[in-house]
């Protein structure tokens, strides 16, 4: 007996050995044992420098532990949201730094081997910050994690005679947005997000915004190639990684299934001539009649903007204004309406004049301009400025923040209006944007990209308050009380089963997942407000191309592997 339990001892003790050398990000390495920082540091060394000998280079290069001078400056590098900059905040293992995509291969493999989760960084701009940083604390049971940052790779390559372009996931928007309107001769633009500091790699990954959505769509809906590094440390590209893959990558958010190390999209034709307006309602007396015509025109509004001709975005936003009046001073609501239309200033007042004419936009108000100048307006860049601020990657100022997203099914009537009216001015640093849908965005199906806010979304609405630019933190709780509560005043006035947020938009409000018991249903709590029905498939992909969960994070994609039992479907995660 006493033999037959030492038996069942040994081989309990064989099959926990094997378990911890299969598991990719289990505690114990493969490449190198140990558990000390130093000795991480030295076998991954070790291991990127086996991986990539064609390069030559040095991988102390590439390769940054905490106790490395380079470490601090580089993780630092893109934390655009300073909440997240603080000591307090659990840092990575490493911060790797490749500047090839067979780097980027090395790396990878190196962190599956050495027991470390991924975290893929391109431009820092995740608005919770899981590109870089963990909510598990140090000490025992925090999270053992890498951050890979590709903020390196930015070249971009235009074809004008294609109409396509390829550009790297360090490439800003706004370097991208400079080299095909250079290498299009003006020709050719790209419709994305407005701000020029956000790099390639993570605003196609969530699907990305942008002022041109209602003619084109989404950035991610004009991508017809990547290549991406996969858990297994290939080089893939569409052909090679298959459609399921390729669609995930597009609108599934990063972080999720592997880095794309470049991205190949379709240009759009733009005309020589672009115009845009921004006006501005400010509200000094309320309850009464100059309350009721800046209600009136937001219901008007709403009514079209969605609908207007493909080529014209007015969008709207909300802001408080302090005027000073002797020792005193006051806030007012401030309304804006701003506007982008692929064609001149008269044809603009035309189309504005038949549809919205309570806006009563005269000439005064429209500026001609071209294609890649209407960027740097868009961005708030007004007067003038040389297009090659496009390229100045320091050009958005780093804050604390934290923004919410919603989506309108329907407008929001009056009462929600004025609601929105009071709620503005309590908090200074606070804002509202308001963007149009509809158009091209309303006729792409919601199963082409995992981005299923499609027919029937008329609006997406951006809560956002920003504060300090020191270490000045005191009033964070107020602020963030704020903004979350003008999201819990919308509730009976947008979207619902789900009420639908947007993976570009990370809110951690909505739910997480908890390192080692990542379940696919508890995640679609979450998942189902980003993607919808899409979730669903998005955690299948997962399941066949990182089950392992290599590229993990509170809020990265479970996986769902389905398999067939007795000639039933069963679903494991």
């Amino acid at each position: 007996m006493e033999q037959r339990h030492g038996h069942l001892s040994l081989l309990l003790l064989l099959l926990l050995h094997f378990s911890l050398l299969a598991s990719p990000c289990s505690a114990r390495w493969r490449d190198g044992g140990g558990g000390g920082v130093g000795d991480l540091h030295e076998s991954f060394l070790r291991c990127v420098a086996r991986r990539s000998p064609a390069t030559g280079a040095d991988p102390s290069r590439v390769v940054h532990a905490p106790g490395d001078d380079s470490y601090p400056s580089l993780l630092n590098s893109t934390i655009q949201n300073l909440r997240f900059a603080s000591p307090r905040t659990p840092r990575p293992a490493l911060v790797l730094t490749p500047v090839t995509a067979d780097e980027v291969r090395a790396c990878v493999v190196c962190c599956r081997a050495h027991g470390l989760t991924v975290r893929a960084r391109s431009g820092g701009h995740d608005y919770e910050g899981l590109s870089y940083r963990s909510l598990r604390s140090s000490g025992e049971g925090a999270a053992r994690f890498a951050v890979v940052d590709v903020a390196a790779l930015r070249a971009v390559r235009v074809d004008a005679a294609r109409g396509v372009a390829r550009a790297e996931p360090g490439a800003t928007l706004g370097e991208l947005y400079y080299a095909v309107a250079e290498g299009s001769g003006g020709r050719l633009g790209f419709p994305a997000g407005i701000c020029p500091t956000v790099c390639v790699g993570g605003h196609l990954s969530g699907g990305g915004f942008g002022p041109m959505m209602r003619k084109y769509g989404l950035a991610a809906d004009n991508v017809v190639d990547a290549e991406v590094v996969d858990a297994e440390g290939r080089l893939l590209d569409r052909a090679a990684m298959g459609e399921g893959l390729f669609w995930a990558i597009r609108g599934g958010g990063g972080g999720s299934f592997g880095i794309v190390v470049s991205w190949t999209v379709t240009l759009v034709p733009v005309p020589a001539v672009v115009s845009a307006f921004t006006v501005h309602r400010l509200l000094l007396r309320r309850g009464g009649h100059d309350e009721q015509s800046l209600l009136h025109l937001l219901t008007r509004w709403q009514a079209v903007a969605h609908a207007l001709p493909d080529n014209l975005f007015v969008k709207m936003s909300m802001e408080a204004k302090t005027i000073n009046d002797g020792d005193d001073s006051t806030r007012y609501p401030l309304v804006t309406f701003k506007s982008l239309f692929l064609g001149n200033c008269s044809d603009m007042i035309t189309q504005i004049d038949l549809h919205l004419p309570e806006l009563a936009i005269n000439a005064t108000d429209c500026r001609e301009m071209n294609w890649l100048q209407s960027m740097l307006y868009s961005y708030g860049y007004t007067n003038g400025q040389p297009a090659e601020v496009l390229l100045d990657r320091t050009l958005q100022p780093k804050d604390y923040y934290k923004i919410k997203l919603d989506y309108l099914t329907s407008p929001i009537p009056t009462t929600g209006l004025i609601e929105l009216l009071t709620k503005i001015v309590e908090d200074k640093d606070g804002s509202i944007d308001i963007d149009p849908q509809g158009g091209e965005m309303s006729r792409i199906p919601e199963s082409v990209t995992p981005y299923a806010h499609r027919r029937g979304y008329l609006y997406n609405l951006q809560y956002f308050v920003k504060w300090g630019g020191d270490k000045n933190v005191s009033y964070e709780d107020d602020h963030l009380s704020w903004v979350r509560g003008v999201h819990e005043l919308m509730t009976p006035y947008v979207s619902k089963n789900p009420r639908a947020a947007y993976i570009n938009y990370r809110d951690l409000d909505l739910g997480q997942n908890v390192e080692g018991n990542t379940s696919y249903e508890e995640a679609r709590v979450w998942g189902e407000k980003y993607f919808r029905g899409n979730f669903r498939r998005l955690a299948m992909v997962k399941g066949e191309v990182d089950p392992d969960q290599l590229f993990w994070s509170e809020q990265s994609i479970p996986p769902l592997v389905v398999s067939t039992r007795d000639g039933g479907l069963v679903s494991d995660s």
